[in-house]
C-alpha cells in the first residue's frame, strides 16, 4: 500500500468533509434580519469579486484577531495532517509484523508526526489564542507590531511546505508518472520524507536524502517566525497595557504568554543556530556533529537545550488557559494567583536547566548527571503548586456541567499521571531501565495530549460565542469532551503499561505477546479522533446554524464577579453591532423548575393519562427500534462482507434463550430485542441522559450499549480484523440510536427536554 498517496487520500477526505458541511451549512444559515427578527433562505451566491476581495483582505490583514484566526486555522489543518500520520502509526503497530507499511514507512510516519504537531500545530494555536485575545485582555488596541506580527504568521505555511515536501513530492510525482515518463520525473522521486526520527540524531539525520535540507530550511524559518511572535508578545504586554492594568492585576493568561514569550527568544535562536551547523555539515563538509569533530552528543546538547524549554513553551500557555477558564465554571475566583505565578516564573527559569535528563543513558560524567535529576525533581513543585490550586479552586465550588469543564477535570487527571510518571524518570536509575521502553511515550503525550489541545478544545469552546456570536451545539460538546477524555486515558495509559513491561519503543515490528495492548490502544486513538473530527464538525455547522447569541454574558460570568475584559469588549461590540443591551448578574444562578400543574381529582384520572403515555412512548420506542435495528443491520452486513463478524453468531443468540442454534432464530430475537428491551431502557434512561431525545442523547446510549454487544458477538478476532470489528460494532450502534431516538422525537414518544438543559 503506497503510504503518501493514502495519506494525502485520508486528508484530502477530511479537508472535502469541511468543506460539504460548510456549503450545507451556508445553504441553511440563519442571519439577523434589519427588524431583529431572524430571516431564514438561501444566502446571496459568493461571487469571483467577493473571493477576490477576501484574498486580498486576508493575505493583508493587520488586524490582532484576524491574524489570530489564521493562526488557529493553520494549526488545525498542521494538526489534522500530524494526526493522520498518528492514525496511520497506530494501525501499523496492530499486528507484531510489519504487515501494513514497511519499517521505513513506519520511520517516515515516526518522525514527521513529531516535528508536525510539536512545531507546526501547537506553538501556532496558542500564538493564535494570543493574538486573539491577549489584546483584548489587557486593553490593548492591537499587537504592538501589527506588521510584524503578519509578517511571523505568513512565514509559517511555507515552512510547513518545505518541512514536508517529501510527500507533496512523492504524490506529485506518483500522480504524473501515469502520462508523463519517469525519466522526466526524476527530480520529484528524489524526494523522500526523511526517516531519521523527530529528533534529527547524527549520523541518520548525515545520511544523503535532499528533502532532510528542505526539512531543516523549513524548521530554520518556523523557529524564525516563533521568535517574532515571541518577541511581539512581550512589547505587547510590556508597553501596550491599559493603565488601570499593571503587573498586580495583569491576568493569568497574559503572564503565562509573557513567559512563554521570554523562553521563546532564548531557546529557538540556538535551535536554528543548531539547525544551520547541521546543513553545513550535510552540504559543506564541517565537522561539527560528525564523529571525528564535534560528534553526535554535542546536536543531542544543542537540541535538548531548546527541546525541554520548548515542552514549557506549549505547555505553560495551557496552564495559562486552564487558570483562566477553570474558575469560570465552578464559580469561584482562582485560588493562589500569586503562587500561581510565582510557579510560572520559576519554570521558566528551571526549563534551561533539566536538558540533560534526555541524555542520562548518553554516558555524562555522574556529577552532571546527579545535578540535573535534582533540577528535574525540582521543577515538579511548581507544576504540583498549580495542580493543588486548580483542585482547591474546585473545592466547594458551584460546578456546572459544560464540555469546558469536563475537560478541564480531565485535564488535571492525565496531567496528575503524566507529571508523576515523569518525576521516576528523573531519576537515573528509573531512567536507564524505561528510558527506551513505552513508558517514555505514554508519560510523554499525557501531557502533550492530555492538557494541551484538552485546553485548546476547551478555550474554543468557552470563547466561541464571542468569536462568532453564535453558541455551538451543546450536548454534541459534552459527548465530544468525553470521548476525547476516555480515548486519551485509554491510549496513552495503556503505554504506559506497555512501558512497565518494558516494551522497546521505535520499532516498527514488537513480539507478538504485546499485541493486546497495541489493540486496545489503538483503539483508544481512533476513539481520539473521531471526537476530533466531532468537534471539527461542531465548529463549523455552528458558525453557520448555531444558535445566534442574545446575551452578552452567555456564562453568567457577572453572577460570579468574573465578567473579564474581552467579555466586557464582546458586551460594547454587541451593543453597537446588534442593539443587545447589556447583560445584569442574577444573584443566583438559574435553575430549573418543573412547571406545577393542577392535582388530577382522582384515582382514575391520574391513571388514564400514565397509563396513556406509556402505550404512546412503548409504540414510539418499538417503531423507533424497528428502524433502528434494520439500519444496524445494514452496517453489519458491510461488516459480514469485509471478514470482520461472523453472521452465525447469531445462532448462538438464539441458545441462550433455549431455542435451537439457527440464525433466523437468533436474528429474530435480535430484532425483537431491538424493539422492546433496549427501546424501554433508552426511555427510562432517558430523564438522566444529557440532551434531547434526538441525535445527541442517541449516541450516549447507542455508545453504552456497544460495549455489551462486543463482549457477546466477539469471534476470535485479532489484529486489523479486531479494530475493524470494534470500528463497525461502534459505528452499527451510533446508527441504531440515531434511528431509535430520531423516530421516537418525530412519534412524539417523549417531549424534548429544554433547550435549557447542561451546558
Amino acid at each position: 500500500m503506497n503510504r503518501a498517496l493514502t495519506e494525502v487520500s485520508l486528508f484530502v477526505v477530511v479537508v472535502v468533509g469541511c468543506l460539504l458541511t460548510i456549503v450545507l451549512a451556508r445553504r441553511a444559515r440563519t442571519d439577523p434580519a434589519p427588524d431583529g427578527g431572524y430571516a431564514t433562505g438561501h444566502r446571496r451566491e459568493l461571487s469571483l469579486a467577493d473571493a477576490k476581495a477576501a484574498a486580498i483582505r486576508w493575505t493583508t490583514t493587520t488586524n490582532h484577531r484576524e491574524i489570530g484566526l489564521l493562526y488557529i486555522a493553520f494549526g488545525t489543518v498542521a494538526a489534522l495532517w500530524g494526526g493522520i500520520d498518528a492514525m496511520m502509526i497506530r494501525t501499523h503497530l496492530l499486528t507484531p509484523e510489519a504487515n501494513l507499511w514497511t519499517e521505513q514507512t513506519y520511520n517516515e510516519l515516526f518522525t514527521m508526526h513529531g516535528l508536525t504537531m510539536l512545531i507546526f500545530f501547537v506553538t501556532p494555536v496558542f500564538f493564535g489564542i494570543g493574538n486573539y485575545f491577549l489584546p483584548l485582555l489587557i486593553g490593548a488596541d492591537d499587537m504592538a507590531f501589527p506588521r510584524l506580527n503578519a509578517i511571523g504568521f505568513w512565514l509559517l505555511p511555507p515552512s510547513l511546505l518545505l518541512a514536508r515536501l517529501g510527500i507533496v513530492a512523492e504524490v506529485t510525482g506518483a500522480v504524473l508518472a501515469v502520462a508523463v515518463p519517469n525519466d522526466w520525473l526524476s527530480v520529484l522521486l528524489a524526494f523522500q520524507e526523511p526517516a531519521i526520527g523527530w529528533t534529527m540524531y547524527p549520523p541518520l539525520s548525515l545520511a544523503p536524502n535532499p528533502q532532510t535540507d528542505f526539512l531543516l530550511l523549513g524548521l530554520h524559518l518556523s523557529g524564525i517566525a516563533t521568535t517574532i511572535g515571541g518577541i511581539n508578545f512581550i512589547a505587547t504586554v510590556v508597553y501596550e497595557r491599559d493603565e488601570s492594568i499593571g503587573w498586580a492585576n495583569l491576568d493569568i493568561f497574559s503572564w503565562n504568554m509573557l513567559i512563554t514569550s521570554a523562553i521563546v527568544i532564548f531557546a529557538f535562536p540556538l535551535l536554528g543556530t543548531a539547525l544551520l551547523m547541521l546543513l553545513l555539515d550535510r552540504n559543506f563538509g564541517t565537522t561539527f556533529f560528525a564523529v571525528e569533530g564535534g560528534g553526535p552528543i554535542l546536536w543531542q546538547h544543542l537540541l535538548w537545550f531548546w527541546g525541554h524549554p520548548e515542552v514549557y513553551i506549549v505547555f505553560l500557555p495551557a496552564t495559562g488557559l486552564m487558570s483562566l477558564i477553570l474558575p469560570k465554571f465552578v464559580g469561584r475566583k482562582l485560588f493562589g494567583f500569586k503562587f500561581i505565578v510565582y510557579s510560572t516564573i520559576a519554570i521558566g527559569v528551571l526549563s534551561f536547566g533539566v536538558w540533560a535528563h534526555h541524555m542520562f543513558v548518553t554516558g555524562v560524567d555522574p556529577r552532571i548527571r546527579a545535578s540535573f535529576m535534582a533540577t528535574s525533581i525540582a521543577i515538579a513543585v511548581p507544576s504540583a503548586i498549580k495542580v493543588f490550586n486548580w483542585i482547591t479552586t474546585m473545592w466547594n465550588g458551584d460546578v456546572r456541567l459544560a464540555a469546558p469543564l469536563i475537560l478541564c477535570v480531565g485535564s488535571i487527571g492525565l496531567f496528575i499521571v503524566g507529571g508523576v510518571t515523569g518525576i521516576f524518570l528523573a531519576v537515573i536509575p528509573v531512567d536507564v531501565i524505561y528510558h527506551g521502553t513505552y513508558y517514555v511515550v505514554g508519560h510523554f503525550h499525557l501531557i502533550i495530549m492530555g492538557i494541551i489541545p484538552f485546553m485548546m478544545f476547551a478555550a474554543s469552546y468557552y470563547w466561541y460565542p464571542l468569536i462568532t456570536g453564535r453558541m455551538y451545539d451543546r450536548r454534541l460538546a459534552i459527548f465530544q469532551s468525553s470521548l476525547l477524555v476516555i480515548g486519551s486515558g485509554l491510549t496513552f495509559m495503556t503505554l504506559m503499561a506497555l512501558g512497565f513491561l518494558e516494551h522497546p519503543r521505535r520499532y516498527a515490528t514488537y513480539p507478538p505477546e504485546y499485541s493486546g495492548l497495541h489493540v486496545v490502544a489503538t483503539v483508544g486513538s481512533f476513539i481520539i479522533g473521531i471526537s476530533v473530527l466531532m468537534w471539527l464538525y461542531n465548529m463549523l455547522w455552528s458558525y453557520f446554524r448555531g444558535s445566534p447569541v442574545e446575551t452578552t454574558d452567555p456564562w453568567e460570568l457577572k453572577a460570579t464577579q468574573q465578567f473579564t475584559p474581552e467579555w466586557q469588549w464582546f458586551e460594547d461590540r454587541l451593543e453597537r453591532k446588534r442593539g443587545i443591551p447589556p447583560s445584569e448578574p442574577d444573584e443566583v444562578r438559574p435553575s430549573y423548575v418543573p412547571a406545577q400543574e393542577e392535582r388530577p381529582p382522582s384515582l382514575y384520572g391520574r391513571i388514564v393519562p400514565v397509563a396513556r403515555r406509556a402505550v404512546s412512548d412503548a409504540g414510539a420506542g418499538a417503531a423507533g427500534g424497528l428502524v433502528g435495528t434494520l439500519l444496524m443491520t445494514g452496517v453489519l452486513l458491510v461488516a459480514v462482507a469485509l471478514g470482520v463478524f461472523d453472521l452465525e453468531s447469531f445462532a448462538d443468540l438464539a441458545t441462550l434463550v433455549g431455542l435451537p442454534a439457527n440464525l433466523a432464530l437468533g436474528y429474530g430475537l435480535f430484532l425483537f430485542a431491538g424493539m422492546t428491551v433496549w427501546p424501554l431502557l433508552f426511555l427510562s434512561l432517558g430523564e438522566y441522559l444529557p440532551g434531547e431525545l434526538t441525535f445527541i442523547t442517541g449516541l450516549w446510549y447507542a455508545t453504552v450499549i456497544a460495549s455489551g454487544f462486543v463482549i457477546a458477538f466477539y469471534t476470535g478476532q485479532t489484529g486489523l480484523e479486531l479494530v475493524t470489528y470494534l470500528v463497525f460494532a461502534l459505528l452499527a450502534h451510533w446508527i441504531y440510536g440515531l434511528g431509535l431516538a430520531g423516530m421516537i422525537t418525530y412519534l412524539g414518544g417523549r417531549r424534548p427536554m429544554s433547550s435549557e438543559g447542561p451546558r
